[in-house]
């Protein structure tokens, strides 16, 4: 590795040695449903160990990434992010002896019986696709991969029951989290920039199902990474919404987040196509139903499908049709799984392009540059021209178990499936 020590390197490659710690959703819920301070602390203590692990992993990919693509200038700055990140957690105090023994006698003076363990973890059925997460199924067949169980259990300690310092490190170490977070908001952006000047090298205007899996893994790694940092920054925040545990709504109403999604995607295609007559889109859900997930996920999938849905039916119509097939939404309650069919009439997609609509930097529209000062967390384009927005919001889904699937008929529309798993217990899929 170039540009850093020595001793920095070998401490990236130690880390990138150990395997990564999958957390599931209920585990998240049940750690974080009455945070004390003394919980703060473990999950604190967790991620000073967790998050390293991840960040090394990555290091370790993108300085091996074949073809001279670890050697373009917007991959290299990635990287550069993601070792500044390891070396300040690395580096970050570790919790002192006074706090370790404050922790333990108060656990020990409330009783063995107020110890709490999480529940365990059950696969995650994204992991079956290779091409979700290629070194998966190496690491279970030659690595254990750690449960949280294993690694982090939580104690019901009351605040007063500890010393100021527990406090004050819990805050410190979220000011350090919400540092990377913040570094981190342009990679997927930055990334992207990285894939056109690779391709821009080699003269080509698609990426190989190589490169394609690598930044599987990587959106799919930086998706979990974001997830608990999130996670701690919002526990630890005074004000709790209701219902919510973290970033995690334990009642999530589809039929609001998907309603919420519906009125912004209907705007922003009115505006760019600067419409007086957007198409209608139509949503059949019962008002009541309600599972836990993460809302702002939830609202980016649905989000990306209904752009690419109103856009395909304007463009098919054009911009001065007096009128356009409405867009249906419908949300079917499974045993397994609640599944979003967001069907359209554009015209559907040619059965030899299929498989390319997953593929990053594919888009039917005319792409526009990536401003080197984007910084947002994820691409918020007008309404189309990345290529980024399906395969991003299959990782999505997949996150927490479930899938997005598409089904077209050339000549008259599409159907997009999202499946969104009811089995709160599935273990994120560690790539």
């Amino acid at each position: 590795m170039s540009g850093i020590t020595k001793e920095l390197a070998n401490k990236i490659a130690h880390f990138a040695r150990f395997p990564q710690t999958g957390v599931s959703l209920r585990q998240m819920v049940e750690f974080g449903q009455n945070p004390s301070q003394g919980t703060l602390l473990r999950a604190a203590q967790f991620l000073h160990d967790e998050l390293p692990i991840r960040l090394a992993h990555r290091v370790v990919e993108l300085d091996s990434l074949p073809d001279n693509l670890n050697q373009m200038p917007s991959v290299l700055r990635v990287k550069r992010m993601y070792i500044d990140s390891f070396n300040e957690l690395i580096n970050f105090p570790k919790v002192t002896e006074r706090i370790r023994e404050a922790v333990r006698e108060a656990t020990t003076a409330q009783g063995e019986g107020r110890r709490k363990h999480l529940p365990g973890n059950h696969p995650n059925p994204s992991l079956n696709d290779s091409s979700a997460s290629g070194n998966n199924a190496r690491n279970s067949s030659s690595h254990w991969i750690p449960s949280i169980q294993h690694r982090s259990y939580h104690y019901e300690v009351k605040p007063t029951e500890l010393p100021v310092e527990v406090a004050e490190y819990n805050r410190s170490f979220v000011k350090a989290l919400e540092k990377i977070k913040r570094r981190h908001d342009p990679v997927v952006t930055t990334l992207a920039q990285g894939v056109v000047e690779y391709k821009q090298l080699l003269k080509t205007k698609t990426i190989d199902n190589h490169v394609q899996h690598f930044l599987d893994r990587f959106y799919l790694s930086r998706i979990g990474i974001r997830m608990l940092i999130g996670q701690q920054i919002e526990l630890n925040q005074q004000q709790r919404l209701k219902d919510y545990v973290g970033v995690i709504c334990t009642h999530t109403k589809i039929a609001d987040v998907v309603q919420e999604a519906i009125d912004n995607a209907r705007f922003i295609c009115g505006d760019y196509y600067m419409l007086m007559n957007t198409p209608e889109i139509e949503l059949h859900c019962p008002k009541h139903l309600e599972f836990m997930y993460v809302p702002s996920h939830l609202h980016h999938m649905i989000f990306e499908l209904l752009k690419n849905s109103l856009r395909a039916v304007v463009e098919l119509y054009g911009d001065e049709a007096d009128s356009y097939p409405p867009i249906k939404v419908v949300v079917a309650e499974g045993n397994e799984d609640i599944t979003i069919k967001v069907s359209d009439e554009g015209g559907g997609i040619p059965r030899s392009a299929m498989e390319q609509v997953w593929t990053y930097m594919y888009t039917t529209a005319q792409t526009p540059m990536l401003d080197p000062e984007f910084d947002k967390s994820d691409f918020k384009a007008p309404l189309a021209g990345f290529g980024y927005g399906l395969p991003l919001s299959r990782l999505y889904a997949r996150y927490f178990g479930g899938d997005l699937k598409l089904i077209s008929l050339e000549g008259y529309g599409t159907d997009a499936y999202l499946h969104l798993s009811r089995l709160s217990d599935n273990e994120e899929p560690l790539a």
